[in-house]
């Protein structure tokens, strides 16, 4: 075992909790295979980016080297969060011998790579509704470019300094507290020209899930294990450690890779999508003409969109409201700002709307929208989403009927299909970086999940009760488009399942998680609004 005092981690637990299976060394070919892998997609990033950037005018240089700078940012994010936040989706297999630790590693990081690429994007873009809005309008800015690079940097940091002490601390959590801070930054840089800082009621509703998901692992967890305990109380094997290196029998086996299968897909699916909307960012607001639009949408989902456009305006406004489009952006970005409904926000939504459908039905294909108007558009596609959606929270809307609500349905998912869309290769670049971090770095916080939260060792019934919850916790928030945190909700489901069995806590490892509970959002609200501070002196 390595020194854990020699690295700056808690003092390490007694003997009889360790497991030899951590320090396996890894099989010959890993190493070529990592290698032969990052060398595979960097030229299939590499050669989809510049399919797409060769459809506009060339990029100046120095555009050029602030998107690659961004995008390994980025990446490098992703790549922080596979080892960090995925390795507690591996600790309960490597601990009950149901896989040796590499191959679970492995395992898990395929899975990671699968769960990102079958991600619904509900949580990309829905941390991002977290910004605020005239900093999403104008990602092009300087100022949105201090935004990227201040979060994400904020994000990383927090992320390797909470890896490096091997304390289990949440991504989620990170990047949530990193985009606060920013918001918050601008907010008291830009009080007197009333701009807004961030959407308070889409913090609570992410902070609500960040909370509550871990106080249900523990509870469920608890559960889930005691269930086990009285509908298999004859199978006592699975309620005892193991013993050496011996692997259990093989359907305790089967159910632990399972589970572990499930919370490693379940880790992509959910925390891969915060790169992805990142990168999005990035890539609208450095490569606008590219990226702005959905261009893949073909003929016939065009001219249904302008159909459903035009129906929109009418449900909106029948007799067309006397206003400017400028005057309708104001009006709406104001609402969406101060969130103070008035009765110039629908016939406001009604003449951007109506604009929207004229011009999408002018150009006949995204493709052809001429360089000067593509920004134009998806800000109005973007003011007209944001504004529904807030109206439908504010309960604002007019009362409508049945037939006229699916038309509004319909108009609000044709703007998030045109600007709120992933190529696949965004989505190949986060589920690899997310993949192949997962191999490496893992052994930290594996050995924090597996030998320091309880004081017996783990057993395989505490393992398969533990994944199953955080399984079952992660999918079901993904479905709901929200960002739980895995570490949270692994970690204390393994807690929980440590409880019912009256195992006992290492209570200075559970309060340390605890203080990285605590401690990560504001102390990343801080770092991410003193660098987005400090970037703006230079942009």
């Amino acid at each position: 075992m390595h020194n854990p005092e020699s690295q700056g981690q808690p003092v390490a637990s007694p003997a009889s909790l360790s497991s030899s299976n951590v320090d396996t060394p890894p099989p010959k070919f890993f190493k070529p295979a990592f290698f032969s892998i990052i060398t595979v997609a960097l030229i299939y990033i590499a050669s989809q980016l510049f399919a797409d950037l060769s459809q506009i005018p060339q990029m100046a240089l120095f555009s050029f080297a602030l998107l690659a700078a961004a995008l390994i940012i980025a990446l490098g994010f992703e790549f922080v969060n596979g080892f960090h936040d995925t390795a507690n989706a591996v600790a309960t297999v490597i601990y009950t011998n149901a896989m040796p630790a590499h191959v679970a590693v492995m395992w898990a990081g395929f899975f990671n790579f699968l769960g990102v690429l079958f991600a619904s994007g509900a949580v990309a873009y829905g941390i991002l509704a977290l910004l605020p809005v005239e900093l999403i309008l104008n990602v092009s800015s300087g100022a949105g470019f201090a935004m990227v690079f201040a979060l994400l940097i904020a994000a990383i940091t927090w992320n390797l300094g909470t890896w490096y002490f091997g304390i289990p601390a949440s991504s989620s959590h990170t990047m949530v507290g990193s985009i606060i801070g920013v918001g918050l930054m601008n907010q008291l840089l830009n009080s007197a020209h009333g701009t807004s800082g961030v959407d308070i009621e889409q913090v609570i509703k992410v902070g609500k899930a960040l909370l509550f998901s871990p106080l249900i692992g523990f509870a469920f967890a608890a559960v889930v294990f005691l269930l086990l305990k009285f509908f298999f109380k004859k199978r006592l094997e699975l309620f005892k450690p193991p013993v050496g290196n011996e692997p259990p029998s093989l359907g305790i086996r089967a159910m632990l890779i399972f589970t572990c299968t499930g919370v490693s897909f379940a880790h992509g699916s959910n925390d891969g999508q915060k790169g992805m909307g990142l990168i999005m960012l990035i890539l609208i607001g450095i490569a606008p003409l590219a990226y702005s639009l959905n261009k893949t949408l073909d003929g016939t989902q065009v001219q249904s969109f302008v159909a459903v456009s035009q129906q929109a305006v009418q449900v909106l406004a029948p007799a067309t409201p006397a206003m400017t489009d400028a005057t309708a952006r104001a009006t709406l970005t104001r609402y969406i700002q101060d969130r103070q409904v008035n009765p110039q926000v629908i016939p406001a939504l009604a003449v951007l709307s109506q604009h929207v459908g004229e011009e999408v039905a002018t150009y006949g294909s995204l493709n052809k929208v001429p360089a000067n108007a593509v920004a134009t558009l998806r800000n109005d596609m973007y003011l007209s989403s944001a504004a529904l959606k807030r109206l439908d929270k504010d309960k604002a809307m007019p009362t409508l009927s049945e037939s006229d609500s699916k038309v509004i349905d319909s108009y609000r998912k044709g703007l998030d299909q045109v600007t709120q869309y992933i190529p696949t290769w965004v989505k190949v670049a986060v589920a690899l970086a997310l993949g192949l971090g997962t191999m490496v770095g893992w052994k930290r916080i594996v050995v924090t999940v597996g030998e320091r939260i309880g004081k017996s060792h783990m057993t395989y019934g505490q393992g398969m009760a533990a994944e199953l919850v955080a399984m079952t916790t992660i999918g079901i928030a993904d479905r709901m488009g929200m960002p739980v945190s895995t570490t949270h909700v692994l970690n204390s489901a393994v807690a929980g399942t440590m409880a019912a069995n009256k195992s006992g806590l290492q209570w200075s490892t559970i309060r340390t998680i605890l203080s990285a509970w605590v401690l990560t959002l504001p102390a990343t609200v801080a770092l991410s609004g003193g660098l987005y501070w400090l970037f703006l002196k230079f942009v």
